[in-house]
């Protein structure tokens, strides 16, 4: 039997289970909510998720409400 690479974290986590397209729909929820946003206040791509809804600037420490997976300005 063949064997076939994993794309993404997504992709080790679940294995073969639940589908090729809800995998790749998780994997890019994921990216997305993983990724650095720019900040409001300092313009400095440092804005990070800490949970959902909530967003925090490691530069200048403020804190932010935003989407639950991409921040919104």
């Amino acid at each position: 039997m063949a064997k076939t690479k994993k794309k993404g974290e997504s992709g080790k986590r679940f294995g073969p289970r639940y589908g090729a397209p809800i995998r790749q729909k998780i994997s890019k929820i994921e990216k997305k909510q993983k990724a650095l946003y720019k900040c409001p206040l300092c313009h400095q791509r440092k804005v990070k998720r800490v949970s959902i809804g909530i967003w925090s600037c490691k530069k200048c420490d403020t804190k932010f409400a935003g989407g639950a997976y991409s921040f919104k300005e």
